[in-house]
């Protein structure tokens, strides 16, 4: 499946700070993602507008353009893949082991991490735990705090996972792991002098309270959701 990918220098995102961002066309995200036009932070607003010029072409190029950008980056260079989309994709839902072992190469020397809603089947836990050995971060998303354990024990990368809006404090899952809340929201830092979501071998879960436009139905998928099975039993 052919992506359409944007490359940021300087963000002006203030969560963010002034680090490289890219966007990916939303043909790679998956369909399960309970958040697709239902809250999805990337489908309102500003960022919607530029998602919207990547989806059409108008913005962006190829996945080669891209890791050539990302290879032009300084050594140790912090750096967000993913503001708005997912993980390449053969079709939906599958991840692309050749085009994210390309990002993953051209990320060699430098700190890029990333998040990802794509089904936790085998084969991609498999190409996930590869990208996080070879130094490029993927982070599992999770919708509720069951799912994060799940997705904990897989042993295939670190977990993120969505909070209600007014979960501003830590708590923890069911399993008993610690959930810390994103410090970008509870405290005066950013991305640039935060770093959490790039650590690989981190204990925590990072917790991202729903924001925007969406955020009454985004935390009404973090509640309806407990009684679902694990995304483990759907693989």
């Amino acid at each position: 499946m052919e992506h359409t990918y944007h490359f940021t220098r300087v963000s002006g995102n203030a969560k963010c700070g002034p680090i490289p961002v890219t966007t990916t066309s939303a043909n790679s995200c998956p369909p399960t993602c309970s958040f697709k036009g239902n809250g999805c932070y990337a489908e309102s607003g500003p960022l919607a507008i530029h998602w919207r010029a990547v989806d059409s072409g108008k913005r962006g190029g190829s996945l080669d353009e891209l890791c050539a950008k990302i290879r032009d980056l300084p050594r140790h260079q912090l750096w967000r893949h993913n503001q708005a989309g997912d993980l390449p994709v053969t079709e939906p839902g599958v991840i692309d082991h050749t085009a994210l072992r390309k990002i993953i190469a051209a990320n060699k020397g430098r700190r890029g991490f990333t998040y990802t809603h794509q089904r936790p089947t085998p084969q991609n836990a498999g190409i996930v735990r590869e990208a996080n050995a070879a130094g490029f971060t993927v982070n599992w998303s999770a919708e509720t705090l069951e799912q994060a354990d799940a997705l904990v024990d897989m042993h295939s990368g670190p977990v993120v996972c969505v909070l209600p809006a007014d979960q501003l404090a830590g708590l923890k899952t069911p399993a008993g792991r610690h959930v810390i809340v994103c410090p970008a929201v509870t405290g005066n830092t950013d991305c640039l002098n935060c770093g959490i979501c790039q650590q690989r071998d981190r204990q925590a879960i990072v917790g991202f309270p729903a924001h925007g436009s969406g955020a009454k139905r985004v935390q009404k998928v973090f509640f309806m959701t407990k009684t679902k099975p694990s995304l483990c039993q759907t693989m």
